[in-house]
């Protein structure tokens, strides 16, 4: 699927939406050959990684973490910087960040114009951590997005900027460290007080299953996807506090 071969916008929308529904997803090319080119392969995988929505489902939250996000160190945003959330995710992130999937990004420019495609028609969304520098001007330093269709959410990427310690030992006041996690956690809890009853996050990674995060066979989750489809559109109904 390509927009170079005559699709019109609603088209791609149409197909993007329908390969969601049957369990697939896109990933550029150059994860499997490196930078350049914009070939897309789809993906249906066996076993399929899921995130548990609540914590009696197998939701967990590190106490070091649920210490930070207590303390509210950034501005949590719905949807007010979706492309930047997506180039942020793009960026070659360095092999031992607990957050990547590979060395180089599957995130390419037919991706990211397919997803904004997604989110200008509202089926695409992101949340987005902010932060205020010393003049107070605030400043992207993290954020998830994803696809919500139903009461099914598929997770595609998330990402923090962190920054070093000032000389004085005191954070940086623009520093991104576990902005990617308060919004993964955030967005779990509102999505399941919204009604979702599916996090798809496609591919399992140890730093997702650090959160509960866990594998199924593809066939329970093609299952619960189905069951998912079936309920009204929840994102709607969704808040963060």
């Amino acid at each position: 699927m390509s927009a170079r071969r005559g699709l019109s916008e609603h088209e791609i929308i149409q197909a993007l939406l329908d390969a969601y529904r049957r369990g697939y997803f896109p990933m550029a090319e150059q994860i499997f050959h490196g930078p350049g080119g914009s070939r897309i392969h789809w993906f249906s995988p066996d076993p399929r990684g899921i995130v548990p929505l609540s914590a009696d489902e197998g939701f967990h939250v590190p106490r070091r973490l649920e210490s930070r996000l207590r303390a509210s160190p950034f501005t949590l945003r719905l949807n007010t910087a979706f492309e930047a959330v997506m180039r942020g995710c793009a960026r070659r992130r360095a092999k031992d960040d607990p957050g990547d999937l590979h060395d180089h990004t599957w995130i390419d420019e037919t991706i990211v114009t397919w997803y904004l495609l997604l989110h200008r028609a509202g089926h695409a969304h992101s949340l987005e951590a902010w932060a205020n520098d010393d003049a107070g001007r605030p400043a992207l330093v993290g954020g998830i997005y994803g696809v919500a269709i139903g009461a099914a959410f598929f997770g595609e990427s998330m990402f923090h900027a962190p920054r070093p310690r000032l000389p004085t030992g005191a954070r940086h006041p623009l520093d991104g460290t576990d902005a990617s996690k308060i919004c993964l956690v955030t967005l779990v809890r509102a999505l399941h007080d919204a009604g979702f009853v599916l996090f798809d996050t496609q591919m399992l990674t140890a730093h997702v299953r650090r959160f509960g995060g866990l594998e199924i066979p593809r066939r329970d989750y093609l299952r619960r996807l189905d069951a998912a489809l079936a309920i009204p559109d929840r994102w709607p109904s969704l808040r963060i506090t």
